[in-house]
C-alpha cells in the first residue's frame, strides 16, 4: 500500500449533499476516503440514504465506515424514519441504566439497516453548571457517577449489537466557558478536580471496552501544557494520559478538525499534523472536501518529510482496522 492509502485511511469526510456525482467520486477516490461522517444534508429518507450508500459503495468498490451523531434530543442527522430519543440531560434525570441499555440496542438496530457502524455518542461530560450551552442537554448531569453508569450502559446497548460507540469530549468538556465550534476555549479547573470528576467516565467507558474516544478543541492548563494548546494537539493528553496512563486501546478520534478553535493552531492542515502528533488515529473534517485535501496533502508531506513517525502511523492503522473488523464485516 502507498503512502497515499495509508493517510486516506484516517480521514473521515462529510459529503456535501445527498447525491452521488463523478466529481464526488473522484474526490473521494484521489483521497483514498474509506471512513464518512453522516449529516442532515446527505439524508432525505432512510431509503434515500441506504440508496446511497449501496451506489457509493459500488462505485468506490469498497465498504466505506459511516459514522453519525445520534446522541438523541438537538443532535441527531436524521429527522425521521428512527427512533427519537430525548436528550441526555433528560434521560439522566429519567431513566435508569436499564433503560439507557434498551436506547442504545434499539439505536444499534434502526442505524446498522442503514449501514452505520459508528455512533459517535455518548457524550461523557460532566456538566457544570454556569458552562457554555453547547454541551448542557448533552450530558447525563452533573454527576460523575451517575454520568459513568448511563454511558456505560448505552455503550453496551449499542456496541452488543453492532454499532461502535464513541466517549466524548476527552477529557472532559462539561466546564466549558465558551463554544469550541467558534473559538478555542480554555477549562481553568485544576488537575485534580478534572482528575476526579471529569475523566471517571471515561476510566469507566475504557473498562467496559468502548471502541472510540474522542478528544475536544479544549485547553487544560492544569495538565501542564502551555497556553493556547487544546487537548487535541496534546500528546501530554492524548498519548500520555489517555494511551498510556488510562490504558484505552482502541482508535482515538479528533472532533471536527474545521472549528472555529483550530484556527488559533494555524491552518488545517497544521492542526492535523499537532494531531497525528499527539497521538490521534482518525481525523474528522465536516466542512468539505477541499478541507480535507489540505489534511490529506498536509499529513503526506509531514510523513515524507520525517515529521510524523511511520510506526506511528503503522500503529494507528493496526487500531483502524481491527473498528472495521469488529464493526465493519466484509459482507453488507
Amino acid at each position: 500500500m502507498s503512502l497515499e492509502t495509508w493517510i486516506g485511511a484516517q480521514l473521515a469526510v462529510a459529503l456535501p449533499g445527498p447525491a452521488i456525482t463523478k466529481t464526488l467520486v473522484g474526490q473521494l477516490r484521489e483521497l483514498h476516503v474509506q471512513s464518512l461522517v453522516i449529516f442532515s444534508r446527505n439524508v432525505a429518507s432512510p431509503e434515500q440514504f441506504a440508496r446511497l450508500v449501496r451506489r457509493l459503495e459500488g462505485a468506490l468498490e469498497r465498504r466505506l465506515l459511516l459514522m453519525v451523531d445520534h446522541e438523541g434530543g438537538r443532535v441527531v442527522r436524521f429527522k425521521k424514519g428512527l427512533t427519537r430519543f430525548p436528550d441526555a440531560l433528560t434521560v439522566g434525570r429519567t431513566q435508569d441504566a436499564e433503560a439507557v441499555e434498551r436506547q442504545g440496542t434499539v439505536e444499534a438496530q434502526e442505524l446498522k439497516r442503514l449501514g452505520i457502524r459508528v455512533n459517535l455518542a455518548p457524550c461523557v461530560d460532566v456538566l457544570v453548571e454556569g458552562a457554555d450551552p453547547v454541551i448542557r442537554d448533552r450530558s447525563y448531569g452533573t454527576d460523575p457517577s451517575r454520568v459513568s453508569a448511563l454511558a456505560v450502559a448505552r455503550i453496551r446497548g449499542l456496541q452488543a449489537h453492532g454499532v461502535a460507540a464513541c466517549a466524548k469530549h476527552f477529557p472532559g468538556l462539561g466546564a466549558v466557558p465558551r463554544d469550541p465550534h467558534r473559538t478555542l476555549p480554555t477549562i481553568s479547573l485544576d488537575w485534580p478536580t478534572i482528575d476526579r470528576a471529569h475523566l471517571a467516565p471515561f476510566r469507566h467507558a475504557i473498562k467496559a471496552g468502548v471502541a472510540t474516544v474522542m478528544s475536544s478543541h479544549v485547553c487544560y492548563p492544569a495538565a501542564g501544557d502551555p497556553p493556547g494548546l487544546p487537548a487535541t494537539c496534546s500528546p501530554r493528553l492524548i498519548r500520555g494520559l489517555l494511551r498510556e496512563r488510562m490504558g484505552f486501546s482502541g482508535a482515538i478520534l479528533t472532533d471536527d478538525l474545521a472549528m472555529g478553535a483550530l484556527r488559533a493552531v494555524g491552518t488545517i492542515g497544521e492542526a492535523a499534523v499537532q494531531a497525528a502528533a499527539a497521538g490521534h488515529d482518525l481525523f474528522l473534517i465536516c466542512a468539505d472536501l477541499e478541507a480535507a485535501r489540505a489534511v490529506f496533502t498536509a499529513l503526506c508531506s509531514a510523513y515524507r518529510e520525517k515529521r510524523l513517525g511511520e510506526e506511528e502511523l503503522h500503529q494507528s492503522l493496526r487500531r483502524l482496522e481491527r473498528l472495521r473488523r469488529q464493526f465493519l464485516p466484509s459482507d453488507p
